[in-house]
């Protein structure tokens, strides 16, 4: 089995990674996840991520393949601050047009740490859910900066891990569409049931589109996105 037969998907517990995940299990012969705990907000979605992997384990012929989890500390992000996504801050536009839950090098810390577990792990391929067609303006989840990114991570380490960003050019709405064709309906009530988006990391409240406040950037995106899918 080569390193680009085998990838780690970084999985925060989140709709998208979800996707990621089983898109990932249907390509790949070996994947592994990693998480991440910053301080952030709605660390909750990490609690999700035990019943995510073992629930898509059940579907198809995905269980042998599933791998090892693995969860990073990196506090330095929350030392950091300045983000609604870490600590109580109000979730708004800020004066350099990026929202407030905008986390300064977080995906490419995110990446950078992965490709690192990766190479050791003997892994070529690092599995994102970075979009660049409705997201929020960051402008880590771009995909040039990733090709960048990518380019420095490869030749600091002399080693050929790909970064793939399979929802890169789709909304929310093909995000469902990707989930349903990958997992079918079971795929679907996975996500509804077991992912969590919310900013605010609310589990109390379950809408149709699933779990959250309803009224955060996250949630707002979400449901729109699930109604779409719902209509077309």
């Amino acid at each position: 089995m080569s390193a680009q037969e085998k990838a780690l998907v970084l999985f925060s517990g989140g709709q998208d990674s979800t996707a990621c995940l089983a898109y990932a299990l249907d390509r790949f012969t070996h994947v592994e996840t990693l998480g991440f705990y910053y301080g952030q907000t709605h660390k909750v979605e990490l609690a999700c991520r035990d019943a995510l992997r073992r629930e898509i384990s059940q579907l198809r012929d995905w269980g042998p393949k599933l791998g090892d989890d693995h969860t990073l500390p990196l506090p330095a992000l929350a030392e950091i601050g300045g983000t609604a996504l870490i600590g109580d801050g109000e979730i708004k536009m800020m004066e350099n047009n990026l929202p407030s839950t905008f986390v300064p090098g977080r995906n490419l810390l995110f990446l950078t740490y992965g490709a690192a577990l990766a190479y050791r792990r003997g892994l070529g391929v690092l599995v994102g859910g970075m979009c660049e067609t409705d997201y929020s303006g960051y402008p880590d989840c771009r995909r040039d900066t990733l090709d960048a990114l990518g380019q420095a991570i490869n030749k600091g380490m002399e080693s050929n891990i790909h970064i793939d960003t399979p929802l890169m050019h789709i909304d929310k709405a093909e995000t469902w569409t990707l989930a349903h064709q990958l997992g079918g309906d079971a795929l679907v009530e996975i996500t509804l049931e077991h992912s969590h988006t919310c900013y605010r990391g609310d589990r109390d409240n379950r809408h149709d589109w699933g779990y959250g406040c309803g009224d955060c950037p996250a949630c707002e995106l979400r449901a729109a996105g699930y109604e779409k899918w719902k209509a077309s």
